[in-house]
This record gives C-alpha cells, structure tokens and sequence, in this order.
C-alpha cells in the first residue's frame, strides 16, 4: 500500500515538472524600447515600429524559438519598467556601462557605438576637435556623447550645451544657435540620409557598446537564447543585412513616407495618429476630470467642515498633492507603487500607463479642485447661512440648498479652468510612456525630422481645441447668470 502510495506522488511530480518545463518554454517575455531612437526603433510610414534593435531581436526569436511581445514606452520608462519587473527584458540602444552592470545582466554587445561630430553642410571652418574652441557643441543629457564632450571640455576649449532630446538638438544646429553636436553616428548618418545638411568632418569616437538587458539575476535563459541567435545572424549575413537596411539611402527611405516634408504630406500621412494621440487625450483629460470633481467637492466640502479631523485631513491633502510635480507623482504612481506593494505582497503588481495617468491627473486636480470649491464657498456671504440656520435647516440640508447652489455659479470659470491644464497637463503623463498626443508627434519627429512642422500642428490641435473649450465655458457661465 505504502509502495503504491510512492509510486503514485513520484508520478504526480513528474507530471507537475513536466509542466513546469512546458511552461518555461512557452513563456512569453515582455520586452520594452524606445520610442524615439532612429534608426534602432522609430515607425514607418505604416506606423509600424521597425529599426535595427527591432529587426535584430525578430530574427534572433526566429533562430530561437522565443516568444514575446515588445512595447515601445521610451528609454528612461523602458528602465524602470525592468527595474520594476514590469517587463523582463529591454532592447533600446542601450550601453553597456560597469555602472548598469550594477542593476542589469547584459547579453554580449549587439552593435558597436562610435559618437561623431556633425556641423552644417557649409561649415568650413571645423575639421577637428581643436576647430571647435571657443564654440559651443551640443549633446544629449546622459549620453556617452556628452561624458566624452565633458571629459574633452578643458583639452579643447569649447562648451557644451545639453539637450533632453535629439529633435530640439538637431534643430539647434540646423539654425545656427550651437556651432556642432555629437552623438551616436548611426542616429547622425540617419538624418542626413532624411535630408539634413549635415556632414561629418571629424573622425568618430568608439564610446561603446550596445547590448539587451534584463534585471539583475533575472531571466538568463533569455541572455543565453539571445547570445546564440545573435551568433547564429552574424554568421548567416543577417545582421549585416538589418545594418545595410537603415544605413544606405535607397533601402533606408522604403522606411518612411513618400512626403514629410511639407505640412500637407505631414498631416495626410499621420492624420490617424494624430486623432487617436488626441483621443487619448481628451478620454485621460475626461476621466481624471469626472473623478477630481467628485474627489475635489468632498476633500473642499472637508476644508470648511466644523469637524476639525477633517479640516486637517483636507489641509494635509491639498498641500502634499500641490507641494509634488505632477511628473514626479506620475512617476511614484507608476513605479513606485508597484515596487512597494511587490516588497509587500511578495508578487509582482503591475499598474498600467492609463490607470497610472488618470490616478495621477485626478490626485493632481483634485487638490486644486478643493481648494475653488473651499473659495466658492466662502465667497457666499455668512449671512446666508445664518439666514438659512435661523430657520430651521440643519447644516447639510442648508449647504446643499442654499449655499452651493450660489457657490457653483463662482465656482464655473475656475472649473473650466482648471479643465484646461489637466487637458495640458496629459502631456506630462507622456513621461511613463503613455502615447497621447505629444508623444505620438515625437514618434512621428523620430521618423522625419521635422520637429516645427510636426509640433505646430500639434500646437494648432490644442488651440483649436482649447479655444472650443473656452468658449463654451463663456455660454454656460452666461446662461447660469
């Protein structure tokens, strides 16, 4: 009895291995990119994301039977998503550094980073680095560019202006107010490819290598699957098949749209993703709205309550929601959040961009919501309350028909107001990579490189609709008078 009794737990463990085998190779990883990083990922005129991070990766999971799903978030969120353990993986042209080592487990080096200087076509006067003296030379924040510009700043004499971002940069020295940039030549060889006049008269600089990264201790069965297919492409002709592909003009422009160059080809080509960024943000705007005015009327009914507790708890509120910028709460929501309750609960806990966005802009209004609704209230005149206690109502029943009614009508222009910056605000909520409607114009600036003409359209957008708003606002107000 006891001998069929082992027998049969022996077989019902090796039924569970099996599956838990079956499982691990079913796995499907979450792997996280940049959003804005041409030509290693950008959308097409398809509005699919290709480049070479994301045509490496494809043929390495052919090679190795890997499934997963890739999310195109941008590079800073693409981090702490795998910190987070929100995602298992990241492919983002991102450099392997002894500092990143710390934190990441790499894969061996994809590709082999050189930075190089790029000026005007008709610049003639810089051919080296001791040219640039007394000049001053652009380079993105955080970039190995800018370590090695910072490094060089004393031998050569010139100095560095920092940018957040490629578009801006590029915009720089194509108008003149910085004399050179660095950065990674590909990205540099990209945008001359889409038409900059831009060159290169100075020899590049090895500032190192790329690689795909996972959280340290985590995932190396995928490294290892990585490492192999990356082998296996290089010594098919593959991997320099994908290079060719974004680095050559006649293959690189089948990537892009036929016309970007006009506000015409622009909009025809991109009206879509336009629409849908602004979806995104009229439905963020509209939500985080709705809630922050519940929200925002209890926590400003609180604020005048003769209930000191929740006089304080109303205080306390509005002042550590308006003391937090709105990014860094969007960021907290977003990774810090989920991190406390993994460290709690022991499991994963994901939040999701949207939720995250909208828990945010609904905290963040919310707090200025109490506070017009706490002014509205006291623009009242005491007497009405007086006048309304006298005879015979109780004090919810005499702020519900007396004093609120006269309240809400001081109450309207603010409110409209304050839909007005939550409306601006969701672009802040870009920052944990939600793809509202500013970030859908850096998308399609990745692409073509046209950062005035995209990001006057996207100013038209909310003019046109903020002016509708405004508007509105002034009939109601008027009506309610």
């Amino acid at each position: 009895m006891k001998k069929k009794l082992w027998i049969s737990l022996i077989f019902i463990l090796a039924i569970m291995g099996l599956s838990s085998v079956g499982h691990a190779e079913d796995k499907t990883y979450k792997v996280a990119s940049d959003l804005t990083f041409a030509p290693f990922e950008f959308q097409n005129k398809n509005h699919e994301y290709v480049g070479i991070d994301v045509d490496i990766l494809k043929e390495i999971a052919k090679k190795e039977d890997i499934k997963y799903t890739i999310s195109f978030i941008g590079f800073q969120a693409a981090i702490d998503q795998v910190q987070a353990g929100q995602a298992d993986a990241m492919i983002a042209g991102m450099s392997i550094t002894d500092e990143r080592k710390k934190s990441f487990d790499f894969s061996d080096a994809y590709f082999t980073a050189n930075a190089t200087i790029a000026v005007k076509e008709n610049n003639t006067s810089i051919k080296s680095y001791e040219d640039l003296k007394d000049k001053q030379v652009g380079a993105k924040n955080g970039s190995a560019s800018y370590d090695f510009l910072q490094k060089n700043q004393d031998k050569y004499g010139y100095s560095i202006k920092v940018f957040d971002a490629a578009d801006t940069m590029y915009e720089s020295l194509n108008s003149g107010s910085v004399s050179a940039i660095m950065d990674d030549e590909p990205v540099i060889k990209y945008a001359i490819v889409q038409g900059k006049a831009f060159k290169t008269p100075v020899p590049a600089e090895k500032i190192g290598e790329y690689g795909f990264a996972v959280k340290k201790g985590s995932n190396p069965e995928l490294i290892q699957k990585f490492n192999s297919g990356l082998a296996a492409i290089k010594e098919n002709g593959t991997y320099d098949k994908i290079i060719a592909n974004y680095m050559e003009k006649d293959q690189s422009d089948k990537n892009n749209a036929s016309d970007e160059t006009s506000f015409s080809g622009i909009i025809s080509n991109n009206w879509q993703q336009l629409l849908k960024g602004l979806g995104y943000t009229l439905l963020l705007t509209l939500i985080s709205f709705g809630l922050s005015l519940i929200f925002g009327t209890i926590i400003g009914l609180f604020s005048v309550s003769n209930i000191k507790g929740l006089k304080w708890f109303a205080t306390i509120f509005v002042d550590v929601i308006r003391g937090i910028p709105l990014m860094v709460l969007a960021f907290f929501i977003f990774y810090g959040i989920p991190n406390l309750l993994q460290s709690i609960l022991g499991t994963e806990a994901p939040l999701g961009d949207f939720t995250a966005g909208i828990i945010a802009l609904t905290l963040n209004a919310s707090a200025y919501i109490a506070e017009i609704v706490r002014g509205g209230i006291v623009a009242v005149p005491t007497g009405q309350m007086e006048a309304a206690r006298s005879l015979g109502l109780t004090y919810g029943k005499s702020m519900r028909k007396i004093i609120l009614p006269q309240a809400f009508k001081i109450m309207i222009p603010s409110f409209v107001n304050q839909f007005v910056i939550s409306l601006k605000d969701t672009t802040i909520i870009s920052a944990i990579g939600l793809v509202e409607l500013l970030q859908s114009s850096k998308i399609i600036v990745a692409r073509n490189l046209q950062s005035f003409k995209v990001y006057f359209i996207v100013a038209l957008i909310y003019l046109v609709v903020i002016t509708i708003l405004t508007r509105f606002s002034k009939v109601l107000e008027k009506r309610l008078k």
